[in-house]
């Protein structure tokens, strides 16, 4: 065990200043909203949380804004082309979780009539949806007492038991013990723990001072709590190599196919391009044409760091029939990753 007799964090004082501090966020109903009675609209939270998988609120508001434009319901969103989901999460990274969305929306249209279900146990019937993704929902829409713990929530747990192993290390531990310190406002305590993790316990400083449950906190009477949570070791990224082509017809317009609905990026849009592997392979056009070389794009992914050579030819438009061809003004609208806009950039385009 790596927490002993691990103290309970002082729900009522973390309550309080959430109740002066709570960040304003489009998806959020504030502390007194909720004393008004005004309760949190499960499909905005859902939304939210699968936005904010691996990525910041920074990024994720403008996403959250738009998808809430075109598709205010679960209803509207289940009814949409999931091209269009695509091309709206285009930048987002993480593609499968727009697959999942769409598939979500669709199942709780189809099975619960689009009335998500109220219980953490029921939310993960649902695809996509987790262990950490269903307790959010639960908590800070239905007030389940059910822990809730996030990226932000380890390392202030982590702080707070000056743990002495990496996070991963003591999941459970930390589980549980932010478990039997949840209160009767369990959303509220969610989102308030949330917001100290953002703001006052952020990864590379600290404003004890300002803490909550600073009296409680073990790293806080430390020379350096940020030295919490321990850093995992980690392996060596693995580097994987390839080409991109950039096919043009006569008129400047861009080829684009999809990729394969599973796998990496799956579904997305791309240009042609060569199997990613450990060595270079030689260069294979996928068409007669006096190629350019533009250079190397690098993306890192999750688990390993991609290195793109980039090439751009005209080439006849009739050689292909499983893509498009797409107006260069008409390329912000495509559902392009990250990785293939790097790839058009360096050519020119995008």
């Amino acid at each position: 065990m790596h927490l002993l007799n691990p103290a309970l964090i002082d729900a009522p004082a973390v309550l309080a200043w959430y109740d002066r501090h709570a960040r304003d966020l489009p998806w959020r109903v504030s502390p007194a909203d909720r004393v008004r009675g005004i309760k949190p609209d499960p499909y905005r939270i859902w939304l939210s949380e699968v936005m904010l998988q691996q990525t910041t609120v920074a990024a994720v508001k403008n996403y959250f804004l738009r998808f809430t434009s075109l598709w205010p319901t679960v209803l509207d969103l289940a009814a949409a082309p999931l091209d269009s989901v695509l091309k709206e999460w285009a930048g987002l990274g993480y593609y499968a979780r727009a697959r999942n969305l769409h598939a979500c929306a669709q199942a709780v249209v189809q099975t619960h009539g689009g009335i998500f279900p109220d219980s953490a146990a029921g939310l993960q019937t649902l695809p996509g949806i987790g262990a950490y993704t269903s307790a959010a929902i639960a908590a800070i829409c239905f007030d389940e007492p059910v822990a809730v713990l996030d990226g932000n929530l380890d390392r202030v747990l982590a702080r707070y038991y000056a743990l002495d192993v990496p996070v991963r290390d003591a999941k459970d531990e930390l589980r549980a013990a932010l478990q039997a310190s949840v209160p009767a406002r369990a959303g509220d305590f969610a989102q308030a723990m949330m917001d100290l993790g953002a703001t006052i316990c952020a990864p590379r400083t600290t404003i004890c001072m300002l803490c909550p449950i600073q009296g409680g906190c073990i790293a806080t009477k430390t020379a350096d709590p940020t030295r919490y949570p321990v850093k995992p070791i980690k392996a060596e990224r693995p580097v994987r190599k390839g080409h991109a082509y950039v096919m043009l017809d006569a008129q400047g317009d861009v080829y684009l196919q999809s990729r394969p609905t599973k796998g990496l990026l799956g579904g997305m849009t791309e240009v042609p391009g060569s199997v990613w592997t450990q060595d270079l392979p030689a260069p294979d056009y996928p068409a007669a044409g006096d190629w350019r070389h533009h250079g190397q794009i690098v993306h890192v992914f999750t688990h390993f760091r991609l290195e793109l050579e980039v090439w751009s030819a005209t080439v006849p438009p009739e050689s292909f029939e499983a893509g498009w061809w797409a107006e260069p003004s008409a390329l912000k609208g495509e559902a392009l990753p990250t990785l293939f806009r790097k790839v058009l950039a360096v050519a020119g385009l995008d």
